[in-house]
């Protein structure tokens, strides 16, 4: 396998770096793109063709910073490539058989009905890769496993994991609701967002900014989202990264415990994303503070190569409580699966 990474979003060189990439490495027989939002017409991964191009493009908004500036790489990918397979594997496909009650926010009909305001969920191929590989480490079918699982990265979530279905998450109709994250606020009461308008004037784009880009971790400590910073500048005194992880991990501790109310029993906890596999510090203030769950502190902490080797470790202190479970994150490995299965290949 060869890969090309990027530290930054994609932008207007999109293009060539594909073009000089494709140059290096055999010709692919497929292209496997990872879109974040569905929407309301598409409820599986599947071939890109210009009706699904159009519909991607009329969800871009519900996921500003993931489906906008994806769509141009799909462009230029399908420009590059244009007589082999595009697959669009979406986030949101894992919530797809959301319950109702999960699904449903408290609004008035016409705004569930007229303006698809519902709860759609994402982190999906995360979720996926990591279910696989928990039922693996376990040692159980997939279907007889109830299991929170938490991505935390750039963006942070929970979902609750009854039977191999998501049955619950903390993400809603777009990827800005549930935890504390980077530099996302997460959830926030909506009325204080009516109030900044209505008081201090604040324009929507002056909302969308902040909240997306300017607020989480970075907002709360003033200096990064990053948790490792976070974490060295709180053993130097700096009281506002004391605040923001103690916020942070205050906040991944009510979403896990509010995905296992929609459990009947906890049989693992599971860490993904970038925070989960490398920053053993918030594990552990998660799971010491957790043992209304049965979950327990004292977590192994397994050297970073090796996670990335193996794949996978639990981390809980044999027969001390629910296991716990680090997952290396696998949304590249499961976006090939997903392309592979939708080709029938």
């Amino acid at each position: 396998m060869a890969d090309r990474d990027a530290s930054e979003p994609p932008g207007p060189a999109a293009a060539a770096e594909l073009r000089n990439f494709l140059s290096e490495v055999p010709a692919p027989a497929a292209v496997g793109h990872r879109i974040v939002h569905s929407g309301p017409h598409l409820t599986g991964h599947t071939l890109i063709d210009a009706r699904v191009r159009a519909l991607l493009a009329d969800v871009a908004d519900l996921a500003p910073l993931h489906v906008t500036p994806a769509l141009p790489v799909v462009d230029a990918a399908r420009e590059l490539l244009p007589d082999v397979p595009h697959v669009a594997c979406f986030d949101t496909v894992f919530h797809k058989d959301l319950p109702a009650q999960a699904r449903t926010y408290a609004v008035p009909e016409r705004w569930r009905a007229e303006y698809g305001l519902r709860r759609y969920g994402f982190h999906g191929l995360s979720y996926s890769w990591a279910l696989q590989r928990t039922a693996q480490a376990l040692r159980r079918p997939v279907d007889n496993l109830q299991v929170v699982l938490v991505h935390m990265g750039g963006g942070c979530s929970a979902c609750a994991v009854r039977n191999g279905r998501s049955v619950d998450t903390t993400m809603g109709l777009t990827p800005l609701e549930g935890l504390v994250m980077s530099r996302r606020s997460g959830s926030l009461d909506p009325g204080a967002l009516l109030w900044l308008q209505r008081r201090h004037g604040l324009s929507t784009d002056e909302l969308d900014d902040t909240l997306h880009r300017h607020s989480g971790l970075l907002g709360l400590s003033g200096t990064s989202g990053d948790t490792r910073d976070l974490v060295r500048a709180r053993a130097e005194g700096d009281a506002a990264a004391a605040l923001a992880l103690a916020t942070f991990t205050l906040s991944c501790r009510r979403g896990i415990a509010s995905m296992a109310a929609s459990l009947d029993r906890l049989d693992a906890l599971v860490f993904t994303g970038e925070i989960g596999e490398d920053q053993p510090e918030v594990r552990e203030e998660i799971c010491s503070a957790l043992t209304v769950l049965g979950v327990r502190g004292g977590l192994l902490v397994p050297e970073l190569k090796d996670l990335m080797r193996e794949g996978l470790r639990r981390i809980d202190q044999a027969g001390r409580g629910v296991p716990v479970l680090v997952v290396a994150t696998g949304e590249t490995q499961q976006i090939a699966a997903e392309t592979r299965r939708v080709l029938g290949m």
